[in-house]
C-alpha cells in the first residue's frame, strides 16, 4: 500500500494535477531558466543554466507512467543533472495515454532525438529518462539503432520501468516497502498505454528487446522500489548484448529518489555518479 498522496492508479485529471503540484511546488534557483520549442514537431523545453558552458546535450523524458507528468514538471531533477555533467538539457513534453496511446509517446521520442542529431555531433549527445521516461529512452535507443542513425554517446536511466507487463518478483517482495508505486496502478496505466498491445512486446518492454549496438548505459534504482527488477533484469539483458553496463543500487531509498537530492544526500551522490558517466562518455570532456 502506498503512503503518497499520489495514486497513480486514481481518476486521471485528478492525479495529473497532484503530481505536478508535487514536482513543482518547489522553486527553481535562480540561475535556472527554460524556453519551449520544437524538436521534430515536438514540443520540449530547453533548459539553461546561467553562466555555465555546455559540453553536451541531454536529451531528457520525464516520468508518469505515460499518462501523467510534463517537460515543465521534469525540469528541476533535469537542470539538477544537467548542471552536474556541465550540459544543455533539453526534456520533451512527448504525448500521454490514454488520450494518445502508444505509439504517440515513442514516436515523440525518436522524433525528437531524429531532430536533435541532426543539428550536431552524436558524440555530444546523450539520453536520460526517470521511470517511464527510463523505458522511453531505452526503446529510443532502440529505433535509433534499427533506423541506422548515429546513436548517442551514453544512457541514463533513474528507476527505469522496463517491464510493463509488472512480472517482476520486486512487484511483490518490495510492495510494502514502495511509498509511491504499485502493482495494479502500473497495471491500469500499461493498459491505458498500451490498449490492447502485449506488454511483453519488446517494442514497448526494453527487458523483452535485443538491446545489442546500445551505447553505454548506466542503470540506477533504489532497493525500496517495486522497478527493483526492471532495473537488474534490464542490465542482466543489456550485459547478455555486450553493451558496456553499470547497475548501481542504492539502499532503503525510494523511486526517482535522485529527485530528493536536496534532502537526500543518497540522491545527492546518485545524481553526481550519473553526471560522471555523461561525462565520461561525451567527445569532449569538462
Amino acid at each position: 500500500m502506498t503512503n503518497s498522496p499520489l495514486d497513480l492508479g486514481g481518476e486521471l485529471i485528478e492525479q495529473r494535477t497532484i503530481l505536478h503540484q508535487m514536482l513543482t511546488s518547489h522553486p527553481l534557483p535562480d540561475d535556472v531558466s527554460s524556453a519551449p520549442i520544437m524538436l521534430g514537431g515536438v514540443p520540449a523545453l530547453s533548459i539553461d543554466i546561467t553562466g555555465q558552458a555546455s559540453h553536451g546535450t541531454i536529451l531528457f523524458f520525464h516520468g508518469g507512467v505515460f499518462a501523467m507528468g510534463s517537460a515543465e514538471a521534469s525540469v528541476g531533477l533535469a537542470c539538477d543533472l544537467g548542471r552536474r555533467a556541465h550540459m544543455r538539457v533539453i526534456t520533451v513534453d512527448y504525448r500521454l495515454a490514454p488520450e494518445h496511446p502508444y505509439p504517440a509517446a515513442t514516436d515523440d521520442a525518436f522524433a525528437a532525438y531524429q531532430a536533435l542529431v541532426a543539428t550536431g555531433d552524436a558524440g555530444q549527445i546523450t539520453i536520460a529518462g526517470e521511470s517511464a521516461g527510463g523505458n522511453l529512452a531505452v526503446i529510443t535507443l532502440l529505433a535509433i539503432r534499427d533506423a541506422g542513425l548515429p546513436v548517442p554517446s551514453a544512457c541514463v536511466v533513474l528507476s527505469p520501468w522496463t517491464d510493463l507487463a509488472v512480472t517482476g518478483d520486486s512487484s511483490i517482495t518490495k510492495a510494502a516497502a514502495d511509498p509511491a508505486l504499485t502493482p495494479s496502478a502500473l497495471r491500469i496505466r500499461a493498459r491505458d498505454y498500451l490498449g490492447e498491445l502485449d506488454p511483453s512486446s519488446g517494442a514497448v518492454s526494453p527487458i523483452y528487446a535485443d538491446l545489442t549496438g546500445l551505447p553505454p548505459l548506466l542503470i540506477q534504482v533504489g532497493s525500496n522500489e517495486i522497478l527493483l527488477d526492471d532495473a537488474v533484469r534490464l542490465a542482466a539483458i543489456a550485459a547478455a548484448a555486450d553493451v558496456r553496463v553499470i547497475l548501481d543500487i542504492t539502499p532503503e531509498v525510494p523511486h526517482v529518489f535522485q529527485a530528493f537530492s536536496a534532502l537526500l544526500d543518497e540522491g545527492d551522490d546518485a545524481l553526481d555518479r550519473a553526471a560522471a558517466f555523461l561525462r565520461s562518455n561525451t567527445t569532449t570532456l569538462v
